[in-house]
């Protein structure tokens, strides 16, 4: 009787921003270990999301949107740090929004042919076509002329679509045995973690490009027993924008603590004492030695 193949390995996940990569990786891994928000650009760092099945196990990168416009410093450093998740990988998925095929999609495709990794295409948010018979006719606009090991309609949030997907993954991934525990979600740490659960807070609180302006340290991350102290700085660039984050009478800031502190309890199954401070450092996100002191670095 022949044994059941095992396979693992990494894949990158890339798209141009805001195509659903993020919720796409925990929909995979079954926890929240990337954060998500309605806006571009909410992921800025490579992260690996661990999606362990009885056939294989998917060790997905999750990474910054492709993108054209790279007016700062950290613009830059996202789209390397894109492009440095193709290093080393088995196989690779390009998320694009369905009905949508922009120049940055293409600029995505063409970076992972030139990787020389089979690219699976993933053809997120169906759920949100209103004329569901436009799907078949742009799927066979953008199969034109390209070659992919796959192509799956699916929806993240939903969770529709995703085993048949996990199997055209695994048939790219090597036989091998799994190379993280079964209990293991990802490679970041919980201090990494907890400053991504305030960030996400910022992107999805706070106005239209203030989001952009603002990043988070953990100063302080602590165990005492059953409980975490942590305390996290949000780092903006301007006094102005200061007072935006705290709000009328501290309310804001309040709340984007309330929120963060929840989801870490969520995730580290830990009470948390979550304590938060706003400081201002001029123009940090175009200075390539403030983005390397908050942790973006290659």
């Amino acid at each position: 009787m022949n044994t059941p193949t095992h396979r693992a390995g990494h894949v990158a996940v890339i798209g141009r921003p805001n195509v659903g990569k993020s919720t796409l990786v925990n929909a995979l891994v079954g926890a929240k270990v990337s954060i998500t928000s309605s806006r571009p650009q909410t992921t800025r760092h490579q992260l690996l999301g661990i999606a362990t099945f009885p056939e294989g196990q998917l060790l997905l990168v999750d990474t910054p949107g492709i993108h054209r416009e790279q007016k700062r410093a950290m613009n830059r450093w996202m789209n390397r740090a894109a492009r440095g998740a193709l290093e080393g990988v088995d196989t690779a998925l390009l998320v694009v929004r369905a009905g949508h095929w922009e120049d940055d999609d293409a600029l995505a495709y063409d970076a992972l042919k030139n990787a020389g990794v089979p690219v699976v295409l993933v053809v997120n948010q169906v759920d949100r076509l209103k004329d569901k018979t436009t799907l078949l006719p742009y799927l066979a606009k953008v199969n034109d002329g390209r070659d992919f090991a796959g192509v799956h309609p699916i929806s993240a949030l939903k969770r529709s679509g995703l085993e048949a997907l996990v199997k055209t993954i695994l048939a790219q991934l090597p036989e091998q045995d799994a190379l993280y525990g079964e209990d293991e979600i990802t490679d970041k740490s919980q201090r990494f973690l907890a400053g991504e659960m305030v960030r996400e807070q910022l992107m999805r609180q706070l106005g239209e490009e203030l989001p952009y302006a603002t990043t988070v340290e953990i100063e302080k991350f602590e165990v005492d027993g059953n409980l975490l102290r942590i305390g996290a700085v949000i780092w903006v660039e301007r006094d102005g924008q200061k007072a935006i984050v705290i709000g009328k009478g501290g309310e804001r800031l309040r709340e984007i603590g309330s929120r963060s502190r929840q989801q870490m309890e969520r995730l580290f199954g830990s009470k948390v004492f979550l304590e938060t401070w706003v400081r201002v450092r001029e123009g940090w996100s175009d200075d390539e030695a403030a983005l390397r002191a908050f942790g973006y670095h290659d």
